[in-house]
């Protein structure tokens, strides 16, 4: 069972809109912090936005404003809305998520950093033309 599902990547024009979802399975503790990274071809993966257990939430800068990350614990599922989408939005999106341990008390989580999410999807492609 592929823990994190990512769907919803596309083709947009510059300026338009796409929502990225991704459908966790298997946690049964849930989550301390998940994510949403990204790509661009040719470079590193990058922190796009991440959601901690409490709600806290934090965006890269080249985002900010643009982007917002959510979940639906009922679901189980995290979304990622992106407007207002440039060319340079291009890339590969990851869901990625941190696993809750048994008895961990998750706190705020801001971290943007790959190393800080053990768990990952396939990724969803997202071009974005101008």
């Amino acid at each position: 069972q592929v823990p994190l599902v990512e769907s919803g990547g596309g083709s947009v024009q510059s300026g338009g809109s796409l929502r990225l979802s991704c459908v966790a399975s298997g946690y049964t503790l849930g989550t301390c912090s998940m994510g949403w990274f990204r790509q661009p071809p040719g470079k590193e993966r990058q922190g796009v936005a991440t959601i901690g257990r409490d709600g806290s939430t934090n965006y890269a800068d080249a985002v900010r404003g643009r982007f917002t990350i959510s979940q639906d614990n009922a679901k189980k599922t995290l979304y990622l809305q992106m407007n207002s989408l440039k060319p340079e939005d291009t890339a590969m999106y990851y869901c990625a998520a941190r696993r809750r341990k048994p008895l961990e008390y998750c706190g705020s989580s801001f971290s943007l950093r790959v190393p800080e999410f053990p768990d990952w999807g396939q990724g969803t492609k997202v071009t974005v033309s101008s």
